[in-house]
């Protein structure tokens, strides 16, 4: 069978399954771009009369939601950027250096994934009350790297350990320090693994809401998920006009990051395996 045939069949099996994954995607689309009472008739049509961008025009400028948006996208690149900052040498000398009680270590580490941030919230609450950090957008993104830190020092450690440590032999051979090593060759080899943390990463800080709700109070500072969450209750009913234009204006940023480093995610999910 040739590479066009396989592709081909290939495709058609994973049609299915490729409808169901695009179908809640393309209802938020033909929603969004709909008028109000267009939506709440009895005989539907899949496309809209007329293409209507008042849903996203109304979002962006009346509701605020464009400043939600750029709230959330500063909060999650600050969470990642954190998070792997502190992630990334934790791992590597979890990997390569002799560090006591190692096991218990990234044991706890797991554990604490199993602890829901709601148990913390009002603990957490307090802390940033009295370091005056409530309703600033750097409390979120310490509470969301120091959550989200531990699963990025789990993720890099299972990844560091497929990197064969002869190579960072051969280079201090060479005369370059563990530093230099590190940085030029141990680095560029695991830029895979460090991009899928990456993205699991900030798609976490992204949806997260419980957080964002309690830290966050004044509404110009609200997230993107908090903001879908209030339009549910505007004016005593659902306006699902709103709702879907906003969902799909947030999906919107996951997805270009998704589609511009999808080399690194395959590679990433691999963890190593070909090496």
């Amino acid at each position: 069978m040739t590479k066009a045939k396989k592709s081909l069949v290939c495709w058609a099996l994973l049609s299915p399954f490729l409808l169901v994954v695009l179908f809640p995607y393309a209802t938020m689309l033909s929603t969004s771009l709909k008028q109000k009472d267009e939506i709440f008739t009895f005989n539907r049509t899949w496309l809209p009369r007329e293409l209507y961008l008042g849903n996203f025009a109304e979002l962006l400028f009346e509701k605020g939601f464009g400043r939600a948006l750029a709230n959330s996208l500063a909060i999650s690149i600050g969470a990642t950027v954190l998070s792997l900052a502190v992630a990334i040498p934790a791992a590597y000398a979890l990997t390569r250096m002799r560090v006591p009680a190692k096991g218990a270590l990234t044991n706890y580490l797991l554990i604490t994934q199993m602890i829901s941030p709601i148990v913390l919230i009002v603990g957490l609450f307090r802390m940033f009350a009295y370091f005056g950090l409530v309703n600033s957008l750097l409390s979120v993104i310490i509470a969301h790297s120091a959550f989200f830190m531990a699963f990025a020092v789990w993720m890099l450690q299972s990844y560091f350990a497929t990197i064969p440590k002869d190579l960072e032999e051969a280079a201090w051979i060479d005369g370059a320090g563990r530093f230099s090593a590190f940085v030029r060759v141990f680095l560029p080899l695991c830029l895979p693994g460090i991009v899928v943390t990456a993205i699991f990463t900030f798609v976490n800080s992204w949806n997260e809401y419980a957080m964002s709700l309690t830290l966050l109070r004044q509404v110009s500072q609200q997230t993107a998920p908090v903001q879908i969450a209030f339009l549910t209750g505007t004016l005593y009913q659902i306006e699902w006009h709103l709702i879907m234009a906003a969902t799909l204006l947030a999906s919107v940023p996951v997805a270009i990051v998704f589609a511009s480093i999808q080399r690194y995610l395959i590679g990433g999910m691999a963890l190593g395996g070909v090496k």
